[in-house]
Order: C-alpha cells, then structure tokens, then sequence
C-alpha cells in the first residue's frame, strides 16, 4: 500500500512513520508542505494522510486541493481542530479525520479502513469534542510540567532536561509521568506531539 503523509512537524511526522514502517505492506512517502504534497501525489498513492495545520493548507482549502489532485482517499490528521471542522471535512469528501495522539493500532486499523474506501472519525471526537478537550487539559498543566514538556518536544532526555531546569533526573521523570497521564499519553513522544499540537509550543 503507497501512502503520502504530508506533515511539517518533524517529530509528529518521525513517530508516525516509525509506526507505520513495522507493516510490511506499506510504503511511505513523506513530504513537509502542501505544494510539495501536490507535486508528489501525481505518481499514484493508495492513500493521502495530510497535517491540517502545515504550511500551504489554509483550512480546508488545501485539502479541496489535493482532492482535485488525486483519484486517491485523502485524509486529515490533527490535533488542533475542533469537531466543527472534522464534520466539515468529512461531508466534504475526505476519507477520514484521525487525531494524530490516537493509539498505534488505532491509527494503523484506520488507515487500511480508509484505503479500502471506507471513511473514519472517532466518533468520541465527533461527538465530543475531544480534541479541543485535550487542549484544556494541556493548559492546566504547572509550571514545571510544561518546562519538562518543553523539553520532551525538543527531544531532550531527561538528564538534559534536569540541567536545564536544575531538578533532579528522577524528580523529572516523575513530571513525564505525570504529564503524560495528564494528557491521556502512552508515552514522551505522545505527550510532546499532544503539546504542540494543543498549541502549548
């Protein structure tokens, strides 16, 4: 299965690709803004997965553009946006509405739905927003729960982040834990994409 994933958030873009990499049958191609996206979707995918908040997107315009590009599903992937404009996106003709903080097997099971002409959304999320949910959770994180995430999103470890907030290691390994569970995260790169995608950095 070819699939584009267009996405300008490195360290979103890395850890999905990780992911997806572990089936044998895909075979990703990744670009970092729409034009590029545009340009590349010409050779034939069996499925476009765009960020909705990447450079050249504008919206839902971006995606009325790459839906005349291609004969291929398109999908969206965000964070950000609030159920108002999943709903839109989907009567608009895309093939699905993922939240990038959505579980491995989720987002995998979501992706062969999709390809086989099927269309997806949490219907948790449709039906209550829990993506901008999400997003007041992260605002109610302390201080130091957001310096700690600061670093996380960086891609510092947690001695460097200990230097530079001058905590103890394992004191900051406890601020992981807890901000991870605050924010519904399995793991560090869960919880940093979840902080930038709520805004937060």
């Amino acid at each position: 299965m070819k699939i584009l994933f267009a996405d300008d958030h490195v360290l979103v873009r890395d850890a999905i690709v990780a992911l997806l990499d572990q089936e044998d049958d895909f075979e990703i191609t990744t670009v970092d803004d729409l034009q590029t996206a545009l340009a590349e979707s010409v050779a034939g995918y069996d499925l476009v997965l765009l960020d909705y908040a990447m450079p050249g997107m504008n919206g839902l315009s971006g995606f009325d553009k790459m839906k005349g590009a291609t004969k291929a599903p398109v999908a969206l992937l965000t964070g950000s946006a609030s159920r108002e404009v999943a709903q839109q996106a989907l009567d608009n003709g895309a093939a699905g509405f993922l939240p990038k903080t959505m579980s491995g097997p989720s987002l995998i099971n979501a992706i062969r739905f999709m390809a086989a002409g099927e269309i997806y959304a949490p219907i948790s999320f449709l039906q209550g927003g829990a993506l901008d949910a999400q997003s007041r959770v992260a605002k109610s994180l302390t201080t130091r729960e957001k310096q700690v995430l600061s670093g996380l999103v960086r891609g510092l470890s947690n001695k460097e982040i200990a230097r530079e907030v001058s905590l103890q290691e394992v004191t900051v390994k406890l601020h992981v834990k807890t901000t991870c569970r605050k924010l519904g995260a399995r793991n560090r790169t869960q919880a940093a994409i979840a902080a930038k995608e709520a805004g937060l950095f």
